[in-house]
């Protein structure tokens, strides 16, 4: 062995692990002392009259229409933990289009049957090729929740009848944010905040997700020059992975909130469909968990190719 060879060998056993990014450090302290500020702050507001009268007149929600329906059935469970379940491995597989330089392998429809077009299908990554799935996967998660959500009227619990639902939910944010929390009951209603977070998420968010994904892939029209024109993909491009950054930011949030306010009430509202603070929502909770784990695992190359392989043709 050559001195150099030696030196260089030598050096790569001596090499330190990865550190966080500089940028990313900075950020997270950035946001933990804007935090910090933002709890301060709304601790003093809460001392001033007129704020205090505003909570006393708006406190954090408003009443249901009659007739609303009570509880969170067992479809509404199954829906939840779908969802969680695609977005999280959405999330994931999006990173990893958006970021990989050598893709694990590619995927080419089968043009045949009910999908066959004119054209060659396009060759597409793996990686891509898992993200449209999941997002089809998500698609028709929510369609059976909205049927089901308006066929049986819990469509009311998600979507604002009341413009009082605007200075509830402020109200309700300044008792987050002052670490006195609204006194709640997600079994009968949700707070104006949460609400509004869901009404976001499922009516605005998602469907800003869907078309932007849809611009950026092979499905939308080449041949559309007034549809290209209005919608240039490079708007897509701007908007899609915000709106990831903002379903990552929600699931943070939304977790932790479950979890210190009330989490066995809250896990059985959510996994058991019952209103108590027995452990089977946090058994379910746990089972779900490890399917997430699993899925997670079983979503790499050597356990996808055969799965990708029953639709089209998977080459290196």
């Amino acid at each position: 062995m050559s001195m150099t060879q030696g030196r260089q060998k030598a050096a790569s056993g001596t090499r330190r692990s990865p550190q966080l990014p500089t940028k990313l450090l900075v950020s997270i302290l950035v946001a933990i002392v804007g935090l910090v500020l933002l709890v301060v702050a709304a601790r003093a507001l809460r001392e001033l009259p007129a704020v205090q009268e505003f909570i006393a007149r708006y406190p954090g929600e408003t009443e249901l229409p009659e007739g609303a329906p009570v509880g969170l059935p067992v479809w509404l469970n199954a829906t939840h933990f779908l969802s969680s379940l695609f977005l999280l491995l959405i999330i994931r597989t999006g990173w990893q289009v958006r970021t990989a330089k050598r893709p694990a392998g590619h995927w080419t429809r089968n043009n045949s049957g009910p999908l066959r077009t004119k054209n060659p299908p396009k060759k597409i990554t793996l990686e891509l090729w898992l993200h449209l799935t999941l997002d089809a996967l998500l698609v028709l998660n929510g369609i059976v929740f909205l049927v089901l959500a308006f066929a049986t009227g819990h469509w009311v619990r998600i979507v604002p009848t009341s413009w009082e639902v605007v200075p509830n939910a402020a109200s309700a944010l300044l008792q987050y944010l002052s670490l006195n929390w609204p006194v709640e009951n997600g079994w009968v209603n949700y707070n104006s905040l949460q609400q509004l977070s869901y009404f976001a998420i499922v009516f605005v968010v998602t469907p800003l997700a869907i078309i932007t994904g849809l611009r950026m892939s092979g499905a939308w029209p080449a041949n559309a020059p007034r549809l290209n024109r209005a919608f240039p993909i490079e708007w897509a491009r701007a908007v899609h992975f915000p709106v990831m950054l903002v379903f990552l930011a929600f699931i943070v949030v939304h977790v932790a909130l479950v979890l210190s306010t009330g989490a066995l009430r809250n896990l059985n509202h959510m996994y058991a469909a019952r209103d108590d603070d027995s452990w089977i929502g946090f058994g379910v909770f746990a089972g779900s968990v490890v399917v997430m784990v699993a899925a997670w695992f079983l979503a790499r190359p050597v356990f996808l190719r055969p799965v990708a392989s029953l639709t089209g043709k998977v080459t290196r």
